[in-house]
């Protein structure tokens, strides 16, 4: 898994250590995103539902899987109420992703004036090792900006999955790491590196809510629905004998609020599989809240009992 014992005890991936530097075609195309990133957020909510609107007409295989997952968890609502939490959904989604250029690019005054934090706040006092179940909301990376940039004495760690484009990929994980409390962690380096910094009174941005395939997940309810489940959450609170304070990001006017609550009281317990299926009951509540910003464009029930046919094929959609 690692080439070292040195290694493994660090949060760091070797690869993130090999983030190779800008070239000057990349830094001019950085210092335009910088400029780009102070353009009035009206400016990129309305590009963004421009080709969100486009993005869900011209991807119908998306569009197809995000309506199966819809009937699937919300089987009192009529075909009319999904395509328009659907319609929602793309404008949403794209929204997120042309965000992260003022995310990633803009000043931290700017941040400051469009990322809120409400809640339980108290809970990032001290240093107690923590796990920050953030669930995929479409405002993921802005709760993670958030985090790390208003808690610069803790140290911020999330798990990385490299993307397909080598330049995606780069800019991701620099964006990521715009902080110099931020890392992040290969999936592929195990967990060794994970619960090290846990038990250095890390803070770990976890998204364990997505199908991850029979190898690494378990079966729980979500919405009623069987659905492998990866039992992160648990697992990880008992080896890094952590406390769990969920963080969910909801898009709002001023840009993003990260809602906070917590700690989880009586979490984990000796048993994965319950807590695991409390953890997609509380999802469930926040899912509700904002169906419109749930990843739901995901293959979520992709994976099936023993027995049990596929929900996404075309015949038995």
């Amino acid at each position: 898994m690692h080439d070292s014992a040195q290694e493994a005890e660090h949060p760091l991936s070797s690869q993130e250590k090999a983030l190779p530097p800008l070239g000057w075609r990349g830094r001019l195309v950085y210092a335009l995103l910088g400029v780009l990133a102070h353009l009035p957020l009206v400016f990129w909510r309305g590009l963004g539902a421009v080709i969100g609107w486009v993005l869900y007409w011209a991807i119908p295989d998306r569009r197809r899987i995000a309506d199966i997952n819809l009937q699937l968890c919300f089987p009192e609502w009529s075909a009319q109420q999904r395509r328009h939490v659907l319609k929602l959904h793309f404008r949403r989604f794209v929204q997120a992703v042309l965000d992260r250029i003022w995310l990633w690019h803009g000043s931290e005054a700017l941040l400051r004036r469009r990322l809120r934090m409400v809640g339980d706040v108290r809970a990032f006092e001290g240093d107690a090792s923590t796990i920050l179940f953030a669930p995929h909301f479409v405002g993921l990376d802005a709760g993670g900006m958030a985090l790390s940039g208003q808690l610069p004495e803790r140290d911020f760690i999330s798990i990385y999955t490299p993307q397909r484009s080598a330049l995606a990929d780069r800019w991701t994980r620099r964006g990521r790491t715009r902080f110099p409390n931020a890392r992040v962690v290969w999936r592929r380096d195990g967990v060794k590196p994970i619960i090290s910094a846990l038990r250095r009174h890390g803070l770990l941005y976890l998204l364990p809510d997505m199908n991850f395939g029979p190898q690494e997940s378990i079966f729980v309810k979500f919405f009623g629905q069987p659905a492998a489940t990866v039992p992160s959450l648990s697992r990880f609170a008992r080896l890094g004998r952590a406390q769990v304070v969920s963080t969910m990001t909801f898009m709002d006017p001023h840009g993003y609020t990260l809602h906070v609550e917590g700690p989880w009281k009586d979490f984990p317990t000796a048993n994965v599989e319950a807590d695991t299926q409390r953890m997609n009951d509380y999802l469930e509540g926040w899912v509700r809240k904002r169906p419109e910003e749930y990843f739901w464009v995901h293959k979520r029930f992709k994976t099936r009992p023993p027995g049990m046919a596929s929900v996404y094929d075309a015949q038995s959609a």
